[in-house]
């Protein structure tokens, strides 16, 4: 099997280039978001604290998330063609695992910041210390690419009989595992558990940390400074509903509601709406943010 056949997202040239068109804008949107918040925390002094710390490696992911499935979907548009290497299949299931799991556990950190800042402030100095925050997002970074070479090498050990077509516009690897023969796909859906165990338990985890901190924030005496806590964390918690929301939904959907259309749609909102929307998310009520922006 030398490469694998991506679904097109449309078949008369004028919708591929409509297609192209779109996806370019969304792109250089999403470039252009995350940029910007790298470039401003990287820059600006007054940013350097664990929350814009974490903020910039979730900018990195999302650039890499996004950067893994779009340009290629864009270039297949642009020259008329749905074919991916085998090994560029490969690199696209063990890159976008990586960003994608990184991410979810760099949010999980996240949460785990926003608890201590608000219910335990006295000890954020310590707890959060420069080093602790880059141990933490190294923990994350780890975690991703240890997730995504378990899986890939799992998925690609498999022998592959049902043909090379992938029902998506990028190779992930529920789409690789319909391609392969008969029982031999019974390992990966055990790795697939664990890594369910691990998700669920860093759900879990943010869930608390959010009953802990709106708990705190309530029993704040004053408005404003509940106010304050509260412009704290939605940004946060928006990022989170938006990515274990879109995420849940297209893994977890009865195969009653599948469909081409449906699965397709779904894939985007959670692989490609994300990465584009977090920068517009994290900026719109952020002061700090926009100044540095500014500047």
């Amino acid at each position: 099997l030398n490469d694998f056949l991506l679904l097109a997202f449309a078949d008369t040239r004028e919708l591929q280039l409509l297609h192209f068109s779109l996806f370019l804008g969304i792109y250089l949107a999403a470039l252009l978001g995350n940029g910007l918040i790298i470039t401003a925390v990287a820059c600006d002094h007054h940013l350097h604290i664990p929350m814009y710390f974490f903020l910039l490696n979730l900018s990195l992911l999302d650039l890499g998330s996004i950067s893994t499935t779009v340009p290629k979907s864009i270039a297949n548009s642009l020259r008329n063609t749905r074919a991916i290497s085998y090994s560029g299949c490969a690199a696209q299931i063990f890159l976008f695992a990586f960003f994608m799991s990184a991410e979810y556990s760099l949010l999980t950190v996240m949460a785990y910041d926003r608890y201590v800042a608000i219910c335990k402030p006295l000890h954020y100095g310590t707890l959060m210390g420069s080093r602790a925050c880059v141990k933490a997002a190294a923990a994350a970074w780890a975690s991703g690419f240890l997730n995504a070479l378990l899986h890939t090498a799992n998925t690609f050990s498999m022998p592959l009989c049902q043909g090379n077509v992938v029902d998506q516009f990028f190779c992930e690897i529920p789409q690789i595992l319909k391609l392969s023969c008969s029982d031999s796909y019974l390992r990966e859906v055990g790795v697939i558990a664990i890594s369910a165990c691990l998700f669920f338990g860093c759900f879990v985890f943010i869930v608390l940390s959010y009953v802990q901190i709106f708990s705190a924030v309530l029993r704040i005496p004053s408005e404003q400074g509940r106010h304050k806590a509260f412009s704290m964390c939605l940004p946060h918690l928006a990022v989170v509903s938006l990515f274990i929301s879109t995420g849940m939904f297209a893994y977890l959907k009865p195969p009653s509601l599948s469909s081409p259309a449906l699965d397709l749609v779904v894939t985007v909102l959670y692989s490609v709406v994300p990465p584009t929307a977090n920068p517009l998310i994290y900026s719109m009520r952020n002061k700090e943010l926009k100044d540095a922006l500014k500047k």
